[in-house]
């Protein structure tokens, strides 16, 4: 068997880290598994990685240096999480399986997201660098194909919206003021806070922390 190589599928959509963490009374970030809750499903997630890594790769233990390929399938194009957080969660299931010691084996990666209604999962591949080598390569399509444009989050569509009408004055002759001082604020001075409900310039936010 090559141990320097194992295979990975875990069906089900992929979940982050950061949407399952509660905070003890000193404020430190903790994972609940058992409080019979919604935010022990985290937990179960990586027991769920650690479990299939252990039945698709049994005996295998890989400890050199690794090149990860990673394909994370959603059931939707736009409402699911944030890819970059995927992968750390994703590789703390597998370190605590045991096919790898340490997830700082990862030395290279390709993330590479798709869509399947039907089948949400990720498949992750684990290639050995003593027996493998990454090669890639970016061109340009034969075709223009359909773009995937993306919304500002919730607490961000203010100062978005906000930053539009600065940048086409000719459209929207609104400008956004300080909700603190009321001076108008040019694109380059507009700071956010209270979840993006409030706009301040950088004047007032210094202010804030003397």
């Amino acid at each position: 068997m090559n141990k320097s190589y194992a295979k990975i599928i875990v069906k089900g959509s992929p979940i982050t880290k950061s949407n399952f963490k509660l905070f003890n009374i000193k404020g430190r970030a903790i994972l609940p598994y058992n409080s019979g809750k919604y935010h022990d499903r985290y937990a179960l997630y990586e027991e769920q990685i650690a479990y299939e890594c252990r039945s698709q790769n049994p005996g295998v233990i890989i400890s050199e240096s690794l090149i990860a390929v990673l394909k994370v399938y959603y059931k939707s194009k736009k409402r699911h999480p944030d890819t970059s957080n995927i992968t750390k969660s994703i590789f703390d299931g597998i370190e605590k399986s045991g096919l790898i010691i340490n997830d700082a084996q990862i030395r290279k990666i390709i993330t590479e997201e798709f869509y399947d209604k039907n089948n949400p999962r990720f498949e992750l591949e684990l290639f050995g660098e003593s027996h493998y080598n990454l090669k890639y390569s970016i061109c340009e399509n034969d075709f223009i194909e359909e773009k995937i444009n993306y919304s500002p989050p919730p607490n961000r569509k203010k100062i978005y919206k906000n930053s539009i009408k600065i940048q086409n004055p000719k459209e929207n002759t609104s400008v956004p003021k300080c909700q603190i001082c009321g001076k108008s604020l040019q694109h380059d001075e507009i700071i956010s806070a209270n979840k993006g409900k409030t706009l301040i310039c950088k004047n007032c936010f210094n202010k804030l922390f003397k």
